[in-house]
């Protein structure tokens, strides 16, 4: 996420201002008749994946439509989700911790109402031959990325534990090249989520060597994706709020528990993803959704706050984080 994100938002909120909806006769309520559901769309952060498989859950197992909402699952387009959430364009969306830090220091009304993933599962992969195994390894490296701050920041905080010289890494944007491809020209290493990335290469036989940042700093362990929408929907439609967060979490605990059933509605929602991949990726991460906390869904301040702090260290933010703000449990069922 760029930083340049947050300077977009304000505009698009200028222009459109914040885009809430009055809260329609139907409500949320359990069990409403179809032609009373409530119409709401919720924007992905990339193509489908399963990171998004409790919300396709949700939709089409009927956990949506039990609390009274009529769900459409929409791309984010090259708004992108961020701008869409904040301006009211979509209801709810899929977003990142670390977009919505830096759009709240811009006053940006972000805020995420559940961790998808309980710890971050994102680091530094390279082909086996590469042999970069530790950050001291990226030396005389050159590194593919999307162009944002964030990563020469997280390059050289990684680095400083390993007593590596961050001003050895040739860093460059690959745009929309993938991992695979990307490494097989002229990069050797890249930052992916093991989840999908990871997975796909051992479908393919790659071996790679993977470097987790929470394996070298607690504060860059920060929730990847989050669930968020905006505060007009929380001040004014809080009832669909507490709808939309119940159904997305039995999606996900659907998707806990039935890693194989999970599978096969994204597949059947997605027809063009490649199935082995979603059911491998499926088994790997449903897991690891809610990991170690006491439900789905739970963030913590604590973790807002570390990844803040270490922002702001790293000269990514202009002030330190009011966290109390960009996130809220209100709205997890109790189990």
């Amino acid at each position: 996420m760029q930083l340049a994100l947050a300077a977009t938002l304000m505009l698009s909120l200028a222009l459109t201002g914040c885009g809430a909806k009055k809260e329609n006769e139907a409500g949320a309520n359990d069990g409403a008749e179809t032609d009373k559901l409530k119409e709401i769309k919720v924007v992905l952060d990339w193509t489908p994946n399963t990171n998004h498989t409790g919300l396709y859950v949700a939709r089409d197992n009927g956990f949506f439509e039990k609390h009274g909402l009529k769900v459409d699952i929409i791309q984010p387009g090259e708004a992108g989700a961020d701008t869409m959430i904040a301006t009211g364009a979509a209801d709810f969306g899929v977003s990142y911790q670390e977009g919505i830090t830096q759009a709240r220091i811009q006053g940006v009304p972000l805020v995420s109402i559940a961790a998808v993933i309980q710890h971050n599962t994102s680091g530094f992969a390279s082909p086996a031959d590469k042999n970069i195994k530790s950050p001291k390894d990226f030396e005389g490296k050159t590194y593919g990325g999307w162009g944002s701050p964030a990563e020469s920041a997280v390059i050289d905080s990684l680095m400083q534990e390993s007593n590596g010289d961050a001003k050895k890494v040739n860093i460059v944007s690959i745009g929309d090249a993938d991992f695979f491809t990307a490494t097989k020209k002229n990069i050797d290493f890249a930052w992916i989520y093991y989840a999908w990335t990871g997975v796909e290469a051992e479908l393919r036989g790659d071996k790679i060597n993977m470097i987790y940042l929470t394996d070298y700093s607690k504060k860059l362990d920060y929730y990847t994706p989050v669930l968020a929408t905006n505060e007009s929907m929380i001040a004014e439609q809080k009832d669909t709020v507490e709808a939309f967060v119940a159904a997305a979490s039995e999606g996900y605990k659907f998707a806990i528990e039935h890693p194989e059933d999970a599978a096969e509605v994204l597949i059947k929602a997605v027809p063009d993803l490649n199935a082995d991949l979603v059911r491998a990726s499926q088994k790997w991460l449903s897991p690891r959704y809610q990991d170690d906390a006491k439900r789905w869904g739970e963030q913590s301040k604590e973790v807002w706050t570390n990844y803040a702090e270490w922002m702001y260290d790293h000269k990514l933010l202009d002030k330190q984080l009011d966290a109390d703000h960009a996130f809220t449990n209100e709205f997890l069922p109790e189990n």
